[in-house]
């Protein structure tokens, strides 16, 4: 029987290997929904782990147009601004109501770009990922790397990044936890 620390392990070894695809590692040609869908899901199923319901459905993707949250598909086929902003959604929307994160997907593009935005996005996400990690596995919790240069324009992302990534690690934790005692009053 793998003890909780063996769990704890492995969780944080896929963590520290978990990879979002930047821009161009999205798909160049148009998807329908149903490809959209299994793309996303195939690219971010590390979070489903956590997820009491799918990361991603057909009628999610239709409300985001309905809220203007992402453009409307041409012709019901959808591209790499779409699988962008979907993906981010997808990971936001653990700890940002829709509107906030609308405002700060806006934000961002007009400030970067939407590639550049993305790609900074995904980039947060991961180190911020890693560095809980990292303070998972440190033995000395009170050296804490922090990172001083803090861009302004930058910040939101590191905070929503390292929001999200506390939840779902917490929430695996305490998963965990409650697995292991569950097994252990069953012996």
């Amino acid at each position: 029987m793998d003890t909780i620390q063996t769990e704890i392990e492995k969780f944080c070894h896929d963590i520290e290997n978990f990879h979002i695809p930047r821009w161009d590692e999205l798909p160049d040609m148009e998807l329908y929904m149903d490809q959209v869908i299994t793309f996303i899901e195939n690219n971010i199923s590390f979070f489903s782990i956590m997820a009491k319901e799918k990361i991603i459905t057909p009628s999610m993707v239709n409300n985001y147009v309905k809220l203007e949250l992402i453009p409307k598909p041409v012709k019901k086929r959808y591209n790499k601004t779409h699988l962008a902003y979907l993906i981010a959604i997808s990971i936001l929307k653990y700890v940002f109501t829709i509107g906030e994160i609308k405002d700060g997907i806006l934000f961002q593009s007009n400030l970067n770009g939407e590639k550049q935005a993305y790609n900074s996005f995904c980039e947060e996400q991961e180190k911020a990922l890693k560095y809980l990690v990292y303070q998972i596995n440190s033995q000395d919790h009170n050296n804490i790397p922090v990172d001083l240069n803090l861009r302004t324009d930058n910040l939101a992302i590191k905070m929503a990044t390292l929001s999200f990534a506390s939840k779902i690690i917490a929430e695996r934790i305490i998963e965990l936890q409650k697995s292991y005692r569950t097994k252990v009053d069953i012996s």
